[in-house]
């Protein structure tokens, strides 16, 4: 059996779900199902290539995404005198359930708290100095985006070689040192040119392993100025 890497993704299900309403700039309340579908399908495959550990949720969820489908492909008769049934209802209705309780709960997180507020989240943007984008405007990023980027990193290289993890090559806790060392010299680093410089998938792998679990850890933050934009990794507290 291959190594895996059990990692927490820290965002469930509903959040990859909202994460591509936004992205898509989909209306909540007429979710093009089958767009959606494929999407959710999609970050499930890269996470799974990662070999990272995920919750029954979000299988869970994609379930549900394909019964919808089905029951949308399918004609539905509709008795006379009732209203015809949205089989995305329930959905929507958990979506905008979890929504809104995650807006009280940023609003709730916004609050100033006394020696609290190292690490921030949210829509909060914020100029980079000491960068080569400098007087840039950053936002930081959603892990899905971060995955996202991952993805299409992986799409450009030769899709015949499988994506593997070797424990005897590589050391999780060796990349996180490394990309430490480098931030205490450098400020901030590309995202970019930091997995372009691996020489090999196994290396490419765990180092966006090393800075999924560094966010986790609240070690660093992840912004990009806009969508498809230039990624900048810095400390989460400088010092």
């Amino acid at each position: 059996m291959g190594y895996e890497v059990k990692l927490d993704i820290f965002e469930g299900p509903l959040d990859l779900l909202l994460y591509l309403i936004r992205k898509n700039k989909i209306d909540i309340y007429d979710i093009p199902i089958s767009l959606i579908t494929e999407q959710y399908l999609q970050y499930l495959r890269v996470m799974k290539s990662l070999s990272l550990d995920l919750a029954g949720e979000y299988l869970v969820l994609a379930s549900t995404l394909v019964h919808i489908k089905s029951q949308m492909l399918l004609p539905s008769p509709v008795l006379e005198g009732e209203d015809e049934v949205d089989p995305r209802a329930e959905l929507v209705r958990q979506l905008i359930d979890y929504q809104a309780f995650k807006e009280a709960a940023a609003a709730l997180e916004g609050r100033p708290m006394l020696e609290r507020d190292l690490f921030t989240r949210g829509d909060h943007t914020e100029e980079m100095p000491g960068s080569e984008d400098d007087q840039e405007r950053f936002e930081e990023m959603s892990v899905f985006a971060l995955i996202e980027a991952f993805g299409r990193m992986v799409a450009r290289m030769d899709a015949s070689e499988k994506l593997q993890i070797d424990m005897e090559k590589i050391s999780l806790a060796d990349r996180i040192d490394e990309i430490m060392e480098r931030l205490a010299r450098e400020g901030s680093l590309s995202f970019d040119a930091l997995m372009e410089r691996q020489c090999d998938r196994r290396r490419l792998i765990y180092t966006f392993l090393a800075i999924l679990e560094m966010v986790r850890l609240r070690m660093i933050r992840i912004y990009q100025r806009k969508p498809f934009g230039a990624i900048r990794i810095v400390l989460a507290v400088e010092g």
